[in-house]
């Protein structure tokens, strides 16, 4: 199985949660030397706000949460290595308005508030987002079938199709901290060993295993 198909599958087994945005970043620029950024991209309270955030969206439960698998740093380096500057842009810009709607909302630093105010905040993030997406979406297509209706007359000869006629997505904030938060999670030990079904040393490779209700996804 190459890259592109471990990608693919790892967004099914995640329910198709991973953004094309995250998706993209795997399949073409991940550890592109022209990603990287030099130096530290975030400030000590932004890393301490991505490690709260993450542990919003998986809290502890009867298992482990984010902040105790360590996802924060696994989100922080991989936004700052692996992302493209559009991306690192729009993530920065991201915590920025988290904290300031967390002043602007409740007089104090969004590591000052409790969990339910957190939560609150971050639900309006995920509904803006989804909002803006569906917006994105329908704008998308609209292009695509421009695109499509020009399409005899681009590919002509001496006329190819080029790299910006192919539609191109908006990095999300809530996106990218919610597919690293998955991604970081359940790649971690923690998330293996603790949130799924884990079995060390299998003794056979069964392809396909029913789940007993109630059981765990196996790691």
């Amino acid at each position: 199985m190459d890259r592109r198909e471990a990608v693919k599958s790892v967004a099914f087994l995640m329910g198709a949660a991973l953004s094309a945005t995250t998706i993209g970043v795997f399949l073409e620029s991940c550890n592109s030397p022209s990603t990287s950024t030099a130096g530290s991209l975030f400030s000590a309270d932004q890393e301490k706000l991505i490690t709260e955030v993450a542990d919003i969206i998986i809290p502890t439960t009867s298992t482990p949460g984010a902040k105790e698998a360590g996802v924060g740093p696994f989100i922080a380096m991989m936004v700052k290595d692996c992302y493209p500057s559009d991306a690192q842009k729009a993530f920065t810009k991201g915590l920025e308005d988290l904290e300031k709607q967390s002043k602007d909302t409740f007089k104090k630093s969004f590591l000052e508030i409790s969990v339910a105010q957190r939560q609150e905040l971050l639900n309006k993030v995920r509904e803006a987002t989804i909002a803006a997406n569906k917006v994105e979406k329908d704008a998308l297509e609209k292009q695509k079938e421009n695109v499509i209706e020009k399409k005899s007359e681009k590919e002509a000869p001496g006329n190819a199709m080029t790299p910006k006629d192919k539609p191109k997505t908006t990095p999300q904030f809530f996106a990218i901290i919610r597919d690293l938060t998955l991604l970081g999670y359940f790649t971690s030990e923690i998330g293996a060993t603790k949130a799924l079904a884990y079995v060390e040393i299998p003794g056979r490779y069964d392809g396909c295993v029913d789940l007993k209700p109630g059981q765990k996804v196996w790691a």
